[in-house]
C-alpha cells in the first residue's frame, strides 16, 4: 500500500563522503535544505535534528532520532539494522531504511574464500609450505572440490542471491531459504520459504557448504544451534556472513571439537570484538575475520544511488527500498 505523497524540506547527513559525493547526495534532495554535519559533532546534529524531515547517518539511530519534532525517514548507511529495529522506532511511526546491497558482491566473494579455503585446507597447505616439505597434507587426497557439492543460502536477499550466482559458476547445486514467498531465480535447484510452510531442515541436511546471508531478528537468533549442528553432514562446513547471534557459538564450539561438523568461516561473531579468551579461537578448522570485508570500487556510489531512488520513493509515497518492518525486531540485545 502507497503513504500519501510527503515533502522534503529539510535533510540531515552526518555519512563521511568525500565533497564530490555529498554534492550528489544533495543533489539527490534538492531543492531540501540540506545540513551536512561530521558524526562527532553533537550540537550540529542536535540543532540540525530541530529541523530535519529526513536523516542520513553513518550509523545506527538513537535516542536523539526518536526525540526528534519533524523526523520522519531516517537511512542507516550499512548493511544490518539490528540495532535499529526497536519498538519505539514502529510507535513513533519511523521509516527506517538502509544500504543493503551496496557490497552484496564482495561479501559473497568472502563467503566463498572462506568456502575455497576450507574445501582446500588452506591452513594445511600453509603448514607445509611453511615447513619447506613439497607434499600434501594428511588426507589430502579424499578432499573433494566444491564442484558437484551442494550450497545451502539462508537468507535470499541482496547477498543471497550473489552467493547463488557464485554458488553455479563453481558448478555447485544450490538450495536457498528465505522468511517470504517468492519466485526462485535460475541460479537456485531449490527454493524454500518459512512464509510458506517450509523448514530449513532439508537444506541442512543436504548441503555441503551452508552459508548465512540472514537479518538478525528475533526470529533468527541462534538459528543454528545444538539440533542444526546435529542434522548437518559431518564433512559439512557453515560460513557466516550475517550476524554472529544467529550462531549458537556454544553450540558451534562443541560440535568442532566433536567433529559433528568439518569447520566453519565466520566474518561475524558473539560479541564482536571476540574476546581473546573466547574458545572459539583454539576451535578446530576455524577461519576468522574481523567483521570486515575488501570494499567495492563503487560502494559509495551504490550507497548513493539507494538513497537517490529511495528519496524519489518517498516524495511519490511508494514503498521504500530496505524498509524496516516489524518482523525486523531484534530485541535480544537488550534483555539482561
Amino acid at each position: 500500500m502507497s503513504h500519501p505523497v510527503r515533502e522534503i524540506r529539510s535533510v540531515l547527513a552526518t555519512v563521511m563522503f568525500g565533497d564530490e559525493e555529498i554534492g550528489r547526495l544533495r543533489q539527490a534532495f534538492a531543492p531540501a535544505d540540506f545540513v551536512h554535519v561530521q558524526p562527532w559533532d553533537a550540537d550540529g546534529i542536535a540543532a540540525a535534528l530541530e529541523h530535519a524531515d529526513v536523516a542520513v547517518i553513518v550509523g545506527d539511530l538513537d535516542d536523539r532520532h526518536l526525540a526528534a519534532p519533524r523526523l520522519r525517514w531516517i537511512h542507516c548507511d550499512h548493511s544490518g539494522l539490528t540495532r535499529s529495529a526497536r519498538p519505539e522506532v514502529f510507535e513513533r511511526g519511523l521509516l527506517v531504511t538502509g544500504s543493503a546491497g551496496r557490497s552484496a558482491p564482495a561479501l559473497a566473494q568472502h563467503a566463498f574464500y572462506f568456502a575455497l579455503a576450507l574445501t582446500f585446507d588452506t591452513r594445511g597447505l600453509l603448514d607445509v609450505q611453511d615447513a619447506h616439505q613439497w607434499r600434501p597434507p594428511p588426507g589430502y587426497e579424499k578432499r573433494l572440490s566444491l564442484w558437484g557439492k551442494t550450497l545451502g543460502i539462508i537468507g535470499f536477499g541482496h547477498t543471497g542471491r550473489e552467493m547463488a550466482r557464485l554458488g553455479k559458476a563453481f558448478g555447485m547445486r544450490v538450495i536457498a531459504y528465505r522468511r517470504s514467498a517468492g519466485e526462485a531465480t535460475a541460479d537456485v535447484d531449490l527454493l524454500l520459504s518459512a512464509d510458506r510452510g517450509d523448514s530449513m531442515d532439508r537444506l541442512v541436511a543436504e548441503s555441503d557448504v551452508i552459508m548465512l546471508a540472514t537479518q538478525l531478528t528475533d526470529a533468527t537468533h541462534h538459528l543454528f544451534s545444538t539440533a542444526e549442528f546435529a542434522r548437518m553432514k559431518s564433512t559439512a562446513f557453515i560460513v557466516n556472513m550475517a550476524r554472529g547471534p544467529v550462531i549458537d557459538q556454544d553450540a558451534l564450539v562443541k560440535a568442532l571439537h566433536s567433529g559433528e561438523i568439518a569447520g566453519a568461516g565466520l566474518d561475524v561473531t558473539d560479541p564482536e570484538p571476540l574476546p581473546p579468551d573466547s574458545a572459539l579461537w583454539d576451535a578446530p578448522n576455524v577461519l576468522l575475520t574481523p567483521h570486515m570485508t575488501p570494499a567495492l570500487p563503487d560502494r559509495t556510489q551504490r550507497s548513493i544511488d539507494i538513497i537517490a531512488e529511495n528519496a524519489r520513493r518517498y516524495r511519490a509515497g511508494e514503498p521504500l527500498l530496505n524498509a524496516l518492518t516489524e518482523r525486523d525486531l531484534y530485541t535480544h540485545h537488550r534483555r539482561p
